[in-house]
């Protein structure tokens, strides 16, 4: 099969069912925004060596492959999707994970200005590639049926990537940077 089809060059793409849709359509937004974390989150998984770690972001990539193959599929019925997903049991090993790191962590009083190292840097851009992943599936889900569970695991999943930099910052004896008004 030929990786170019020449079809998407008036400014359109096939979806999973078939339609033809703008590829600026909110449901290719949002397909786009999760691919480009799942990128991220494989370029995460790369550089630290950390066996756990590497574990739960390949069951994240895995959720945000699931996520995305779900909502390319225009006539996805929110109920079934949801149930087709196991989100849930993902939700809870970030929680679980996001507990465990902060264990570990000084208690955050204020707002950290990203980087300082590259790791951690990486993992910040990671972070916002979620939330705009979020924010665009929140856009999507004000017009058409979207898995319930998927927002609430982008959610979480910018919460772990939040902890896990601040881990690494710790980790690479990179000293945070302190942001106040």
């Amino acid at each position: 099969m030929k990786i170019y089809t020449r079809t998407g060059d008036d400014g359109t793409t096939l979806s999973a069912d078939g339609q033809r849709v703008p590829k600026y359509h909110p449901r290719i937004e949002a397909c786009g925004s999760i691919d480009e974390l799942i990128s991220w989150i494989g370029l995460l998984r790369g550089i630290r060596e950390n066996e756990s770690r590497i574990q739960t972001l390949l069951l994240v990539q895995d959720i945000l492959m699931q996520v995305t193959a779900i909502l390319s599929n225009h006539a996805c019925n929110e109920e079934e999707t949801d149930y087709c997903l196991p989100v849930q049991k993902a939700i809870l090993v970030l929680e679980n994970e996001i507990d465990s790191l902060q264990q570990r962590l000084p208690r955050s009083t204020h707002f950290i200005l990203p980087g300082g190292h590259i790791v951690v840097s990486y993992c910040h851009i990671a972070r916002c590639v979620c939330r705009r992943a979020e924010r665009t599936l929140s856009f999507l889900g004000k017009t058409e049926k979207i898995p319930p569970s998927a927002g609430k695991f982008l959610n979480r999943l910018s919460d772990y990537l939040f902890v896990m930099a601040r881990t690494l910052s710790i980790e690479l004896d990179n000293k945070e940077v302190e942001w106040r008004m």
